[in-house]
């Protein structure tokens, strides 16, 4: 099987939720004995289609522009027999890169008005065109980001052209450390996609539901949602340096603390125990909480706590800066900024990351 991905995603490497989703579904494909080329739009140069119809009349079948979709895309589109389409959703629908490659197209078909069986009209086909396999990446958490991309997708291919379409929620949330389990298995199910759509030109319903499984529930992805672009604003930086130099969201109050500062806990270092973690802050917050760790996850409650394992003593915007990298957190304790009281070498792997 001889299949065409084409990747209109803007961004590279890790940047790339698309990106990262197409990798799999092509090495799962590639697995099955499947010859995949990759085109990364981003490289090439498309001319916006000029509604000309030359391509319908004067030149039959071939574009008045001569560029790289003209002399390399379109004709390696039609020796395909599967195309896979792989673009982030911008404004509910496919990005401009991915609707100008897709308007290109336009000389595979003929001018004739047809009606199928239903009775609607259509353009019968020049050339016999490859399936197609639609797959996308939103950051909003909901399902329905994508109805109406699926809706225009449908409307517009003929029945039947679309073998599978794969969507994915949540996607900038897959870099998270503390999702890593979950996103593997996303991605191994997006491999096995890519093999079942080699083998049977299908995806089965239970490899479909763990690529779409939730990452995170709606209300925790939009507080961590709301913090890091909180952060981004404050410090006057993209997401992409955000990502790259590895910030971390800074709380301003300690409801927001006591919601974000589990997700960098190392819970494996609790062992078969729980670990209470006693913090009193001083400073810009005058107040207390405390977070019981053990092998099923972490519980934060507000004050103080009867038995700490640790309790540290520290001004609030000091924990902060800690937090957020801006301070060394060694160095701060060296120089007694901050107080420890209790198991310190339980404190030092309760905040190392796991690997």
């Amino acid at each position: 099987m001889k299949i065409l991905a084409i990747n209109s995603s803007p961004r590279i490497g890790d940047q790339s939720k698309t990106e990262l989703m197409l990798d799999h579904l092509v090495k799962g494909m590639q697995g099955a004995g499947a010859e995949v080329e990759v085109v990364n739009l981003r490289d090439k140069k498309i001319k916006n289609c000029i509604g000309c119809f030359t391509c319908w009349t004067k030149t039959p079948g071939k574009c008045v522009h001569k560029d790289d979709m003209t002399r390399e895309l379109f004709p390696k589109w039609l020796e395909a027999d599967l195309a896979v389409y792989a673009t982030p959703l911008y404004i509910h629908s496919m990005n401009a890169a991915m609707a100008a490659f897709r308007e290109r197209i336009i000389p595979v078909l003929q001018p004739f008005f047809e009606k199928d069986a239903e009775g609607k009209t259509y353009h019968p086909l020049r050339h016999k065109a490859p399936r197609a396999v639609w797959l996308s990446v939103c950051g909003f958490p909901d399902e329905s980001e994508f109805h109406p991309l699926s809706d225009f997708l449908n409307r517009t291919h003929p029945r039947g052209a679309i073998a599978v379409e794969i969507y994915r929620t949540a996607a900038e949330a897959m870099t998270r450390p503390f999702l890593a389990e979950k996103v593997r298995d996303i991605l191994d199910a997006t491999e096995q996609a890519g093999r079942e759509l080699v083998e049977s030109m299908r995806v089965s319903p239970e490899t479909m539901a763990r690529i779409t499984q939730p990452l995170v529930d709606t209300e925790s992805f939009g507080r961590m949602g709301n913090l890091f672009w909180k952060a981004c604003i404050a410090e006057g930086v993209t997401p992409k340096k955000f990502q790259k130099e590895q910030m971390v969201p800074r709380p301003d109050s300690l409801e927001e603390f006591m919601w974000v500062f589990p997700f960098g806990l190392n819970t494996e270092a609790a062992g078969d125990r729980k670990v209470n973690l006693q913090i009193n802050f001083s400073g810009k917050v005058q107040d207390s909480c405390h977070f019981t760790v053990g092998a099923g996850g972490v519980e934060a409650k507000q004050g103080a706590c009867a038995n700490p394992d640790i309790t540290i003593d520290t001004p609030f915007d000091l924990w902060m800066d800690i937090m957020t990298r801006k301070a060394d957190g060694r160095q701060m304790f060296m120089e007694q900024k901050y107080t420890v009281a209790g198991d310190l070498p339980l404190m030092i792997q309760l905040f190392q990351q796991k690997e």
